[in-house]
């Protein structure tokens, strides 16, 4: 039996991706490089704008870069945590 997973192929489109899943062994790839995500349904109506010192706004778009989002869904992430609470 071989053990090795295999890597996951280039998807192109939707199409590409729904045939895949559809058909493939999804326990015979090797997924460790996969990161979870959140999907966004709510539209977003509302708009804040504000003011805040250079070195702040830096160190949130390199916490967002290091996330892989950008800086305002990583803001919006952070307001929403803290409500939640």
């Amino acid at each position: 039996m071989n053990t090795k997973l295999k890597p996951m192929p280039t998807l192109g489109s939707d199409v590409d991706a729904d045939k895949f899943v559809d058909t493939a062994d999804l326990s015979t790839y090797d997924l460790s490089g996969f990161k979870s995500t959140r999907f966004e349904f709510e539209p977003k109506a509302a708009a804040l704008n504000m003011r805040l010192p250079q070195n702040l706004l830096d160190a949130l778009k390199q916490k967002a870069q290091a996330k892989g989002i950008p800086y305002t869904r990583y803001v919006r992430l952070l307001l929403e945590s803290d409500v939640a609470r």
